[in-house]
């Protein structure tokens, strides 16, 4: 009990920072400045946390969970603590960095434990839970982050972060005793650097290519040319490595195969449809922010639904049943976000993208407990990082991909500048009832074409899933814990 409280409060740590902090940001731009850099706050974030969720996987399965697990944690408190007395955008963006290096340890290795100490049987419904603390944080963390930002400090976003951290460090510490058999493991350092340093090429690339530089520009092209190269000596060095970060034979195996893909593609639609359905609830159905707030919600009220009824399923009907059930489900809901059009009412947003969290919580549950159902103790945190890292990454390349669609569609749009698109988003602003219908049919026509391409990465989800291979229920033949 006690440890599954310890990683509870873990999990709630990460998980409601995700939310907190994109409420609190005008209001930190209104004191420190820095709006031409302000995605960079969430940028950072998301770099550093992607490129050492493998690596954290790895050093789990050589030196245990616990101690990853309790340096995650300090780094993720201290990047909080100084990202709350940052003076200037720039320090904030770097402390924003130093808390994604201890996220990338934090989520995946919450899930690691939570696999070591409950039986196949019990995985399940612990896995709806912890899915749960996600759906409660994405609710919770937009609320908690007003009240703080009005009636105390920005600042205390982040530092909320630190009697949680605390409590979570100490209860783990004192709780879960493991007895690892200690062998002599090189890291594969040559794999790690060629892993993070093109992994940060690409996700510069996007994240700038397209907005700040053109995506011909020569350094967008000359850092999508660095990742591929860095990216193809990482698979080089993988193949000979006597201990790889992220073991190539590992990933090959069916069911990791699948899940990964899986996760690739549903990475790509979740962040896809958090990303730009407030922007069609706010600009095109002139929605209030909390309106556009309350479409993502939904996706977290869906997403825990369908983890806690899929834990219960999950048992009677399998993995492989209940992952194509996800699919089916997300394509319904992708089906709808696609169909969203002017007159759309202003709760059906909310019914689709609560039709696409169910879906995920169907599949993603199914996803995690096989992977881990599939491969001994010894490999299951690399195993469980993997399934997290291919949905981030999925996540990245697909916001970015998405929004050049977007700059795309909206570039030769009549009365639809940067400027004016922003203005069309300010509640309360005033302009024409002639300027604002074409700015809203500019992006309306804009959505309507990125919208379309949810429905096809739900199909491919839904038809990787049918190739999930069929495990036998209960322990898989390696189950051993050593001393856990």
């Amino acid at each position: 009990m006690l440890i599954t409280v310890a990683v509870l409060l873990g999990t709630f740590l990460t998980a409601v920072d995700t939310t907190i902090v994109s409420t609190a940001m005008p209001t930190v731009v209104g004191e420190l400045g820095g709006m031409r850099i302000y995605s960079w706050v969430f940028s950072a974030y998301l770099l550093t946390s992607t490129v050492t969720v493998p690596i954290y996987g790895r050093l789990a399965d050589i030196h245990g969970r616990k101690p990853l697990f309790l340096v995650g944690s300090a780094i993720f408190v201290a990047g909080s603590m100084l990202a709350g007395v940052s003076r200037s955008m720039p320090e904030l963006i770097a402390f924003r960095a130093l808390q994604g290096l201890g996220a990338g340890a934090v989520q995946p290795i919450t899930q690691t434990i939570i696999g070591d100490i409950f039986t196949a049987a019990q995985r399940a419904r612990m896995q709806g839970l912890f899915s749960s603390v996600w759906g409660v944080s994405a609710v919770l963390g937009p609320g908690l982050g007003g009240f703080l930002v009005q009636y105390v400090s920005w600042r205390w976003i982040f530092f909320i972060n630190l009697p949680f951290g605390l409590a979570s460090a100490l209860l783990l510490s004192l709780a879960l005793r493991e007895r690892l058999e200690h062998h002599r493991h090189p890291l594969d350092w040559p794999g790690i650097g060629a892993l993070s340093l093109g992994l940060t090429a690409l996700l510069f690339a996007l994240l700038e290519g397209g907005s700040a530089l053109p995506w011909t520009s020569r350094p967008v092209l000359g850092l999508l040319t660095g990742a591929a190269v860095l990216l193809a000596a990482f698979i080089l060095q993988e193949r000979r490595a006597a201990d790889p970060v992220l073991s190539l034979e590992l990933l090959s195996r069916p069911v990791l195969a699948v899940a990964n893909a899986a996760g690739f593609l549903s990475g790509w639609l979740m962040l896809g449809i958090n990303s730009f359905v407030p922007l069609f609830v706010q600009g095109v159905l002139r929605g209030t922010p909390t309106a556009a707030g309350a479409a993502v919600a939904a996706m977290a009220v869906g997403w825990p639904v369908g983890s806690i009824l899929g834990g219960r399923l999950l048992p009677r009907i399998g993995h492989r049943a209940l992952a194509v059930a996800g699919g089916v489900v997300l394509v319904a809901g992708a089906l709808l976000v696609a169909a969203l059009a002017p007159s759309s009412s202003a709760a059906l947003p909310e019914l689709a993208v609560g039709l696409v969290g169910l879906g995920l919580g169907f599949s993603t549950l199914a996803m995690i407990i096989v992977v881990q159902h599939s491969v001994p103790w010894r490999e299951r945190a690399t195993a469980t990082a993997s399934t997290q890292f291919f949905r981030t990454v999925g996540g990245a390349v697909g916001v970015a991909a998405l929004g050049g669609l977007l700059n795309a569609s909206l570039a030769g749009a009549p009365l639809a500048g940067k400027v004016s698109l922003e203005r069309l988003l300010l509640p309360g602003a005033t302009m024409s009832a002639g300027a604002r219908a074409a700015l809203a049919g500019a992006l309306m026509g804009g959505l309507h074409r990125l919208f379309w391409v949810l429905p096809p990465l739900a199909l491919l989800t839904l038809a990787v899933s049918i190739f999930l291979p069929h495990l036998p229920p209960g322990e898989p033949p390696e189950q051993a814990r050593p001393g856990t």
